[in-house]
Order: structure tokens, then C-alpha cells, then sequence
């Protein structure tokens, strides 16, 4: 790679690494607002009505609620900076970090099966769809997918749960088993649930860049010159994948805040049922502490698809910098 594209390269990287971090700072500054947004006291919150005027007092000392709010926001940002950590949890009394590194292998395991389902439906059917334009087969895989757009995820799950596990016994009804493929087979029921839910997006997105590019000179050039018809769909499935792959990112990162349902209908004791019970708790450093990792997460998720766009076409790259130079 020359000198040139490299500092380009470069260039470009460092925008999006400098755009993911203002996103974060902003994310933090929301995080922090989350208790003081809240209307009514906190400390009455957590401790109930009838709590004495001295436990209200104390709650406030421990939650830092009567000191300045400048100063709070520092204590916050620099415990957050320093340790990762959102303060100790109100109903488990440890650190609220602890707590949420303890449930994030379980939501993780269920966000990377629910992804990687996602890819192995879209892909095909977009494909199939894409090949029979117009035909049956075309229809049926526009119409049945979005079946399950109308269904509540909740629903689905315990639908899937009464034929899978109920009926046939074919998958456990909740939790988790041990080693990688005990989490596999746990995963099966919870992962498809969410895919149902997000591969209607990806199919049609995905179909319809597959005809533009099915369209186009060079496929006909490729076919004029005797390419077999697999190498053909290789080279439209690689062409046509950068939309996609947008959208993919995006629903990925609807993966991480839509797995508190499939959670709590499982049995899994993930990052979502955590926020749950915080929640119902009035936990609110480790509600603070789930909705920042989640976040991270989240902005994690979106400069990755970023900076893959921007590898697969240079184009992309020369739109952001374009964009990012506009704003300033």
C-alpha cells in the first residue's frame, strides 16, 4: 500500500475512533442523568414510602445524592474511567462491574448464536429469492418471513418451548448446560426466537441489492465469458454484501438491548434478566452499569461494521471523511 493511501487509511481510522469516543462520552453523560432524571427521590424510591427521614439521609450519602452535581458527575466519571465500574450495587452490595462481567458470557453466547443464525438464514434466502425474481419461490420467501414481524417475541418463545421442549423434548426448557456445546444446545430455542425477529430486515435488504448487482455489466461480461454460474453468484453475493452488512451491524446492535425478553421467557441469567431484577430493585448503580456496557457494546459493534465497510469499499471511506469534513 503507498505512502498516500496509508495516511488515508489513517486518516479515516482516526475519525471513527474519534467519533466512537465522543459517542461514549455522551453515552456516559445520559448514564449519569439516569438517577437525576428519575422524577421523585431516589433514596425514597429504593427505601419506600415509610422510610425514616435518617435512611433517606443515608441513602443519599451512599448514593452521593447530596453533594454538588458537578462533583457527583466527576466521582462518576472518574470511578467509571478508572475501575469500569458504576458504584456498588444496592440489593447485592458489590461492585456493580462485578455483576455484570458475571451475566455478560450468558448474553453474550445468545447475541453471537442469534447473529450467526441471522447469516446463515438471510444469506440463502436472499439468494434463492433474488435467482426466482418474480416466481413462487420468490413469494414465499418475501411473504413468510414477515409472519413473524406481527409476533411477540415472548410469544414465539413460548410457543417454541411448548412444541421443541414440551412436546418432542428436544431442547432443555430454560437455562444453561455446561462446556461449548451445552451452551450451544441451550442456545438453539432463544437464538432462533431472535432471529426470527430480525432476518425479515436483512432478507429483503439483502434481495434487493442482489437484483441491482444481478443487473449489472459485469455480470453479463462474466457470463459472456463462460464463468461457471457458481463463481458468477460468489462474485454477486461479494458485491452485493456492504448494504447488508450496514443493516446487519445495526440489527446486531438491536440484538443487545432486545435479549431482556428472550431472557426472562428462557430462564437464561444473562445481562438482561440482571437489569431486570435492578430495575424491579431500584438498583440504580447497577441499572447505570448495564446500560453503559450495553452501550459500549453497542458503539463497539458500530465501528467494527465501519471500519469493515470502509475495507470492503473505499468509497465508504470517502463518504464519511467527506461527511465528517462537512460538519466541521
Amino acid at each position: 500500500m503507498t505512502t498516500p493511501r496509508r495516511a488515508a487509511l489513517a486518516t479515516w481510522l482516526g475519525g471513527v475512533i474519534v467519533h466512537a469516543l465522543l459517542v461514549v462520552a455522551l453515552v456516559a453523560v445520559g448514564v449519569f442523568l439516569i438517577v437525576r432524571l428519575v422524577p421523585g427521590d431516589p433514596a425514597q424510591m429504593v427505601l419506600g414510602l415509610k422510610a425514616r427521614p435518617e435512611q433517606i439521609a443515608d441513602m443519599h450519602h451512599r448514593l452521593g445524592l447530596d453533594q454538588p452535581l458537578w462533583r457527583q458527575f466527576a466521582s462518576f466519571l472518574g470511578t467509571l474511567v478508572t475501575t469500569g465500574d458504576t458504584g456498588e450495587s444496592i440489593a447485592y452490595h458489590v461492585s456493580s462491574r462485578a455483576l455484570v462481567m458475571q451475566r455478560m458470557p450468558v448474553s453474550l453466547w445468545l447475541i453471537g448464536c442469534s447473529a450467526a443464525l441471522v447469516v446463515a438464514i438471510s444469506l440463502p434466502l436472499a439468494m434463492t429469492a433474488a435467482l426466482h425474481k418474480g416466481g413462487w419461490i420468490d413469494q414465499l420467501v418475501r411473504v413468510v418471513p414477515t409472519v413473524t414481524l406481527g409476533m411477540p417475541e415472548f410469544w414465539v418463545g413460548l410457543v417454541l418451548i411448548l412444541v421443541f421442549a414440551v412436546t418432542l423434548k428436544v431442547f432443555p426448557v430454560g437455562g444453561t448446560q455446561p462446556g461449548i456445546d451445552g451452551m450451544l444446545y441451550s442456545m438453539a430455542l432463544p437464538s432462533l426466537v431472535i432471529a426470527l425477529a430480525q432476518t425479515p430486515f436483512i432478507v429483503r435488504s439483502l434481495r434487493t441489492r442482489i437484483l441491482d448487482v444481478l443487473g449489472a455489466d459485469f455480470v453479463t461480461t462474466l457470463r459472456a465469458a463462460g464463468l461457471p454460474e457458481r463463481a458468477i453468484r460468489r462474485h454477486v453475493l461479494r458485491n452485493s454484501l456492504l448494504p447488508a452488512l450496514q443493516l446487519y451491524g445495526m440489527k446486531v446492535s438491536f440484538l443487545m438491548g432486545g435479549t431482556l425478553v428472550v431472557e426472562q421467557v428462557f430462564g437464561l441469567k444473562g445481562v438482561g434478566t440482571l437489569l431486570f431484577s435492578a430495575i424491579t430493585a431500584r438498583d440504580f448503580p447497577l441499572i447505570q452499569a448495564v446500560a453503559m456496557y450495553c452501550a459500549l457494546g453497542v458503539v463497539a459493534v458500530s465501528v467494527a461494521v465501519e471500519i469493515a465497510g470502509g475495507l470492503i469499499d473505499h468509497r465508504v471511506r470517502g463518504r464519511a471523511a467527506a461527511s465528517r469534513g462537512g460538519a466541521r
